[in-house]
């Protein structure tokens, strides 16, 4: 798959949350969404990546966004990784690395098994509008710049 575009459609996805799940694009439609894909609870550039979006949730809530994150570590590695950052946002676990890169062109690790750092900001209609891909441990969507690029878009829209 390659990768998705500014324009092109989410494809539909599938989150195991702990109590649940939450279909994506759809779980965030009418806000924008940011879909981060983050290798696994061991990987420290992802944890301090999940800990500033959890810091910047008042920030990105003024400007209308929903965050959501998964990886491949199932559902006790994921929610005790919940638990110790403190995320009051999804985060879905035992993710299909394979499908999920074949529907959003992800890179995959093959071994171990898991997603490279991948992050989508989705418009309130599920459009890509920008995505940010990752072959290794570093490059990733950072909250402020979402938040700007959010606020840029919306008065760009309302103009």
């Amino acid at each position: 798959m390659p990768p998705l575009r500014p324009g092109d459609p989410f494809p539909p996805l599938v989150l195991s949350l702990a109590g649940g799940q939450l279909d994506l694009p759809a779980g965030v439609s009418g806000h924008y969404g940011v879909v981060l894909f983050y290798r696994g609870s061991w990987c420290p550039y992802c944890n301090a990546q999940l800990r500033a979006f959890q810091r910047a949730a008042q920030s990105l809530a003024e400007v209308g966004a929903r965050v959501v994150a998964t990886s491949v570590d199932d559902k006790a590695t994921t929610e005790a990784l919940v638990a110790k950052l403190k995320l009051g946002f999804p985060v879905g676990h035992s993710a299909d690395a394979r499908a999920v890169a074949a529907s959003t062109g992800a890179f995959v690790n093959e071994e171990p098994l898991y997603l490279q750092s991948t992050g989508f900001v989705l418009d309130p209609a599920g459009r890509v509008i920008v995505s940010v891909y990752s072959s290794g441990a570093i490059g990733r969507l950072v909250p402020e710049d979402v938040a700007g690029l959010v606020r840029y878009v919306r008065e760009h829209h309302a103009a």
